[in-house]
C-alpha cells in the first residue's frame, strides 16, 4: 500500500468501531424442516430394533394393471427363475392383499416374509390384485407390492402369477433358504465333513 492509499483508507474508516471478539458463532434463523427431513425422523424414530418395517409408502409410480411384475437378483440361475415363473414351484403360503389400505398391506406384508422366513417357508403367492375396475384409476397395491418386494434382502426373485393363480392381478415369490435349510441340504449331499477332535 503506498501513503495515498493508506490515507484514502484511513479517512473511509473513521467513525467505524470494530466489532467485539465473541466465541460464539452467529446464529442463523432456525428454518422449518422439509418433509423428507420429518419423514427420515419419524422412520428413525420408528426403526427400534432389527425387526423394525422398513417398507416405505413414499411416492411410487402406478403400474398398468396388466403389467407383468418380474425380478431376479444376480445368481438366481435362469432354469430356477423359469420354473418360478410358470408356477412349477409348490405354493406354500398365500397372502391375500384385496380390501387393504396401502398401511395395511405394507404391515401385512412385512410381517408374511418374516414368518414365512421363519418357518422355512420358499415359495409363495401374493395377490395384490389389479386396482378398481375402471380404466385409469391407480393400481397402489400391485404398484406398492413391486417397489416393496425387492427391498428384502430374503426375495430372491418374483414374477407375475399364471392365469389360474391370479395372473397380473398376484406373484410368485421365492425367499433365500435359511441357513438351518441350508446346512440340512449340505448334509443331504454329503458336502459337510465332521471334524475330528
Amino acid at each position: 500500500m503506498n501513503t495515498d492509499d493508506k490515507e484514502l483508507f484511513r479517512r473511509e474508516m473513521e467513525g467505524v468501531t470494530p466489532l467485539k471478539p465473541t466465541d460464539q458463532a452467529p446464529l442463523r434463523p432456525k428454518e422449518a424442516p422439509t418433509p423428507g427431513q420429518l419423514y427420515r425422523r419419524s422412520a428413525a424414530q420408528r426403526a427400534v430394533g432389527r425387526d423394525a418395517n422398513f417398507l416405505t409408502t413414499d411416492f411410487v409410480e402406478f403400474l398398468d394393471r396388466e403389467a407383468v411384475l418380474s425380478f431376479r437378483r444376480q445368481g438366481i440361475q435362469h432354469a430356477v427363475f423359469r420354473k418360478l415363473e410358470q408356477g412349477a414351484y409348490e405354493i406354500e403360503a398365500v397372502l391375500d392383499l384385496h380390501l387393504l389400505s396401502v398401511e395395511e398391506a405394507r404391515k401385512a406384508v412385512f410381517e408374511f416374509v418374516h414368518d414365512c422366513r421363519k418357518h422355512d417357508v420358499r415359495t409363495v403367492l401374493i395377490n395384490h390384485g389389479k386396482g378398481g375396475r375402471e380404466a385409469g384409476k391407480p393400481t397402489y397395491l400391485k404398484s406398492y407390492v413391486a417397489r416393496w418386494l425387492p427391498q428384502f434382502d430374503e426375495v430372491l426373485a418374483f414374477h407375475s402369477a399364471r392365469r389360474w393363480h391370479g395372473g397380473t392381478g398376484a406373484v410368485y415369490v421365492m425367499l433365500r433358504k435359511s441357513e438351518r435349510q441350508k446346512q440340512i441340504t449340505r448334509q443331504k449331499l454329503g458336502l459337510t465333513s465332521i471334524k475330528p477332535r
